[in-house]
């Protein structure tokens, strides 16, 4: 059945000799198991095609509606969640403003606010969910805690598979923020097919995702990319610079500063530039270590600063290039503010596959409603 199920999944219709020659199965083999499989709703039959001589073709699809995950994305001004079938197509979304400065009780509201909107957009409910992905800022560990995290008030030692599980699904999974966006922009962005890949998640914080040989690399502790740590190179001052540019306006909103500076400096204003280039600088110092350590084939910038890749590439790529013994390839997110939400669907559909494709377990069970 595994092997069926991978032959169709992300194709169109298709016949059983077709199927047959995918799966490197007989065809009588493979009608058996596609019946099989019609039994328990992964598979569907869709109607014959019109028009056709003699007895018409069964045709068959992978029913990507027989299941839904859930993605979400805790930020610090938002919370994002996402509904998707389990071909990654879009069934619902949500917003939800949240203040910087709102405590645990509080994003934790956000959070189920935004899921809850995300599921009615897509008109299912909880039962329907396969699986779902919670992305957040801070070390996480593999429970599902967060272990530490400086952005967020009140955040660090939330337990949010404790406190989301029995609302989300029989799965809730959690992972750091930058890991999803990297996994997201290898799925959907820039960075198709990079097996070796670095993601900068920089705008209010700075912080990188790791994936080699394609995996998420999240380290022993799940500290790995927490360069802004290290005192020594110039994340944790970076924003700074935009913060404190003249002529911005008094009480300008931390998430605005960035896009209000670079779109002066695009202007040509001198003290925008200015701070620009001293982002760029610093910001050039925590890429350089990651460069200089994991050799990425690819660094992608994302974050809030990737709407002003044109003013931010040439000043980065100037401070960059001396500090490694090769400059890397660089390239600006197309993704903007869905890379995490979107990095939190893939995470929970490659759990999702991973059961489908478990040649030692029983198939989930499939929703057929």
């Amino acid at each position: 059945m595994v092997t069926t199920l991978r032959a169709l999944r992300g194709q169109r219709a298709i016949g059983l000799t077709e199927l047959a020659g995918r799966a490197g199965l007989s065809r009588p083999t493979v009608e058996g198991l596609a019946e099989d499989l019609l039994a328990v709703g992964w598979l569907a039959e869709v109607p014959p095609e019109t028009g056709q001589m003699g007895r018409p073709r069964r045709l068959f699809r992978f029913r990507a509606e027989a299941g839904y995950v859930l993605g979400v994305d805790v930020g610090s001004y938002s919370v994002r969640a996402l509904v998707c079938d389990l071909e990654g197509q879009v069934a619902g979304r949500s917003v939800v403003r949240v203040a910087g400065e709102a405590g645990r009780t509080a994003r934790l509201e956000g959070v189920r606010n935004a899921a809850a909107g995300a599921l009615k957009d897509a008109g299912l409910d909880a039962g329907r969910l396969m699986a779902a992905c919670v992305g957040t800022t801070g070390v996480v560990t593999r429970a599902g805690v967060v272990k530490l995290s400086v952005a967020l008030p009140e955040w660090t030692g939330v337990d949010l598979v404790g406190e989301l599980g029995g609302e989300f699904g029989p799965v809730v999974l959690v992972e750091n923020d930058c890991n999803l966006a990297a996994l997201a922009e290898r799925w959907k962005g820039v960075a198709t097919g990079i097996q070796d890949l670095a993601f900068v998640l920089s705008g209010v914080r700075t912080g990188a995702g790791l994936l080699i040989r394609g995996e998420l690399y999240g380290g022993a502790r799940g500290m790995a990319g927490e360069i802004g740590a290290l005192r020594l190179v110039g994340w944790h001052r970076a924003p700074s610079h935009l913060a404190g540019c003249p002529g911005l306006p008094e009480g300008t909103a931390a998430e605005e500063v960035a896009g209000l500076v670079f779109a002066a400096a695009r202007q040509g204003d001198p003290a925008a530039r200015w701070a620009v280039e001293q982002y760029a600088h610093d910001l050039a110092e925590g890429i350089a270590a990651v460069v200089l350590t994991m050799d990425p084939e690819l660094v992608v910038i994302g974050g809030g600063v990737s709407r002003s890749g044109d003013v931010l590439l040439e000043p980065l790529r100037r401070h960059l290039d001396p500090l490694c013994l090769e400059p890397p390839a660089l390239a600006v997110s197309t993704l903007g503010d869905q890379a995490v939400v979107l990095g939190a669907v893939r995470h929970a559909l490659d759990h999702v596959d991973a059961r489908l494709y478990d040649v030692d377990a029983a198939l989930p069970e499939a929703h057929t409603g």
